[in-house]
């Protein structure tokens, strides 16, 4: 039977309940175990699909087409276990399902309750899909007290009885915040946090103890006794240079064998050899880049946090540290200055029109001046209305997702074969979970860059749009120089796009970012850092 942990959150957000739970399963997969990771939502929206990224950041896509939170991206960099459609639930899903059965009459007449209709749609969704695990690591979002949380907290209480002590761990995530005035850590809100949890009928098992400073012994024995947790199971958490450090840290500092001595699990040691080597290459670079990206959700990053972190990866592969450049789109006058001297530019993915502008001058830039450009989702729309302005002299070349352009260059898509199964859409559906979702195969062109940076004719990449280049394009761009060189299997539509007369263009309709790791980059953001590097070179 599978051993399930669950992760709570106390005193603030924002502790790194995600990255903990990507961590102990990195940490518990080298000791030989198979694991499986999920989030529990409190918030009622369905998905974070329609949800601003400045709320809610990045939006995750799975492989099977789910608009996820980005916790899931953390765990599949960690694991490199793919994240199912059944690994993210959310109160507006559960709810949803709960009404559909009550007004189908599955529930036979009785009157619908949050127990033990909504607590046990919970438990079914926690315990579902995991035989073929050893651990099942559930993250509960939120901080305990919100009222939100509630029926998740109940759940897992239920839980605890219905699979045994034996069978599940609560972890408790929290704050050990240091009084510079006082020149000590204080353990009160930690206190408070699990008395919290107590209330709802919660003990925690261990404590990940988030602190800038180290946890005295004296700090750790008071939170032994006044939260009823064995002193070993204190575990500290400092704040870490690259989040890559957290296997390694907390390995030392006892996680692991905290969570394998409650199990009673007598396991291998763990061979963190390939995490010691990605922080070597982390703290040991042999140069150093500079990435502008142009978007313009700049003020919040973790909008881009897939995208962050493959860049860091392709650092990885190539011996270097990459420099981020974040360009606001909205602000022209300092665009071009802003994009002066670095050595790549990169205008990932985005929805409307707000930044638009900035994003095709800063796509012509790199065109003109020969800087390496990679587009990514929006990034190819944008690009192709470019070459058609600049170089075809279409003026007023635009996306429908603007208005109605006199000439729409990128339109919606209104059908698309999804595994064999024709898929249709109208402009006037629901925003939620209409778009082109989840893994899509892509043919490659003999002789182009994409072919040889993937080194396959075939390849299957994560979509997450609405809109589409206009096939009828194609003959014309290839006269101003734009191929391509990327369809989907149908023909029908357009995958990739590269300039030949350029070091290095290249802009994808695909979300490459969500399939990157630190153990294994994704091919496309390596070559752009390599052809990054030469321009370093050049300057």
């Amino acid at each position: 039977m599978s051993k399930f942990i669950f992760i709570t959150g106390g005193v603030v957000s924002s502790l790194g309940k995600g990255l903990g739970a990507a961590a102990l399963a990195a940490i518990l997969q080298s000791r030989g175990y198979t694991i499986r990771l999920r989030k529990l939502d409190p918030y009622l929206n369905i998905d974070p699909g329609t949800m601003s990224p400045f709320q809610h950041g990045e939006v995750y896509v799975t492989d099977d087409g789910t608009e996820t939170d980005l916790d899931l991206g953390h765990y599949e960099r960690f694991t490199g276990v793919a994240s199912r459609r059944t690994d993210n639930i959310t109160t507006g899903k559960i709810y949803s399902s709960v009404l559909s059965k009550e007004r189908q009459g599955d529930y036979l007449g009785a009157t619908v309750q949050v127990i033990p209709h909504i607590i046990d749609e919970i438990k079914a969704f926690i315990v579902s899909d995991t035989d073929d695990a050893d651990f099942v690591i559930c993250e509960i979002g939120g901080t305990v007290g919100d009222i939100e949380s509630l029926p998740f907290l109940e759940a897992i209480r239920q839980l605890r009885n219905d699979l045994g002590h034996e069978n599940t761990l609560f972890m408790h995530v929290t704050l050990l915040p240091y009084i510079a005035a006082a020149g000590e850590i204080k353990t009160k809100p930690t206190q408070h946090s699990v008395k919290e949890l107590l209330s709802v009928g919660i003990q925690p098992d261990i404590l990940l103890c988030r602190s800038e400073r180290p946890i005295p012994e004296d700090a750790r024995y008071k939170l032994g006794l006044f939260c009823n947790v064995k002193p070993t199971r204190v575990i500290e958490a400092n704040d870490l240079s690259t989040v890559y450090e957290a296997p390694i840290v907390y390995h030392q500092n006892g996680l692991d064998k905290a969570v394998c001595d409650y199990f009673k699990l007598e396991a291998k040691a763990p061979d963190l050899s390939a995490w010691q080597h990605i922080l070597d290459r982390i703290h040991n670079p042999e140069g150093e880049v500079t990435i502008a990206i142009v978007g313009k959700y700049v003020q919040l990053l973790d909008a881009y946090k897939s995208l962050r972190e493959s860049l860091v990866h392709a650092g990885i592969a190539n011996k270097v540290k990459v420099t981020l450049n974040w360009v606001d789109s909205e602000n022209l006058d300092l665009l071009e200055r802003s994009l002066t001297g670095v050595h790549g530019i990169l205008v990932p993915g985005g929805f409307g029109e707000r930044g638009a502008e900035g994003k095709i001058q800063a796509i012509r830039f790199a065109r003109e001046e020969n800087i390496p450009y990679f587009g990514i989702c929006f990034g190819m729309q944008l690009a192709v209305i470019e070459a058609c302005r600049s170089l075809l002299g279409i003026k007023d070349a635009s996306t429908t997702e603007f208005g109605k352009p006199c000439t729409p260059v990128v339109g919606l898509i209104t059908e698309w074969l999804d595994a064999d199964n024709l898929s249709k859409r109208q402009a006037s559906q629901n925003l939620g979970g209409t778009m082109r979702l989840g893994s899509y195969s892509c043919l490659l062109a003999e002789n182009s860059k994409a072919k040889s940076i993937y080194q396959s004719a075939t390849i299957q990449e994560r979509h997450r749009h609405r809109y589409e280049v206009n096939m009828t394009y194609a003959k014309a761009l290839e006269g101003a120089g734009l191929y391509m060189v990327g369809v989907s299997p149908d023909n029908a539509l357009p995958e990739v796009v590269e300039r030949r007369d350029h070091p290095w263009f290249v802009a994808v309709q695909f979300h490459p970012e969500l399939k990157s790791k630190p153990f294994d980059p994704h091919p496309l953001f390596v070559s752009f850092i390599k052809a990054a590097i030469i321009q370093e070179r050049l300057i």
